[in-house]
C-alpha cells in the first residue's frame, strides 16, 4: 500500500502544479488526456458535472500510467469537499459499486485489481458518481459523464506506451 501512497501523492503534486510542462493528448466530450513527458507520466483526466460542494481547489478523476514504476490504469479522484475521518468513499457506475481508500479530499482504489474493474466500468458506463460523508458531516456526491472516457483513457495508455 505504501507504494500507492506514494503513486498518488505524485499524481495529486503533479495535478495540482500548473506550472508543469505538459502535452495534450487529445480532448474527448468531456475527459481530456495528458502525457508528462519529464516524470514520465499520461493521464486521461476529467471535471464533475456536478459537485456535493466547493472547496479550495478542483475536484477530478483521473486514471493514470507511470511507466517507469510499472503503473498502467490507476484511479484517483480528488473529490469536491475533505472527507469526514472513517468515512466510506463509494464509487458507482452503472450497477457496480467500488470502495475507494484515501483521506483529505483524495481517494484512490485499494489495488490493482480494483482499478482495473474500475476502469472497465468506466469504459462502459455513461456517468459516474463518487459519494461520502464529509469533514462538516453533510453526505456529498460528485458526478461525471463518461461519455469520451474511454478514449481518453486509450490515449493515454498510448501516450505513455513503452516509455
Amino acid at each position: 500500500m505504501s507504494g500507492k501512497l506514494v503513486l498518488a501523492a505524485m499524481v495529486v503534486a503533479g495535478l495540482a502544479a500548473g506550472a508543469q510542462a505538459r502535452d495534450s493528448l487529445g480532448t474527448f466530450e468531456s475527459w481530456a488526456a495528458f502525457r508528462d513527458p519529464e516524470t514520465p507520466r499520461c493521464y486521461a483526466i476529467a471535471a464533475p458535472a456536478r459537485m456535493g460542494g466547493s472547496g479550495r481547489w478542483r475536484p477530478f478523476a483521473a486514471i493514470g500510467y507511470w511507466p517507469r514504476a510499472a503503473v498502467r490504469g490507476q484511479v484517483q479522484v480528488r473529490l469536491s469537499r475533505e472527507v469526514a475521518t472513517q468515512s466510506q468513499i463509494i464509487v458507482t457506475i452503472g450497477d457496480s459499486r467500488f470502495a475507494l481508500v484515501g483521506g483529505g479530499a483524495d481517494a484512490w482504489a485499494p489495488d490493482r485489481r480494483a482499478d482495473a474493474a474500475m476502469v472497465a466500468a468506466i469504459r462502459s458506463g455513461t456517468s459516474m458518481s463518487i459519494s461520502a460523508r464529509a469533514r462538516t458531516g453533510a453526505g456529498f456526491s460528485d458526478t461525471y459523464r463518461l461519455r469520451g472516457a474511454a478514449t481518453a483513457i486509450d490515449a493515454a495508455a498510448l501516450g505513455c506506451g513503452r516509455r
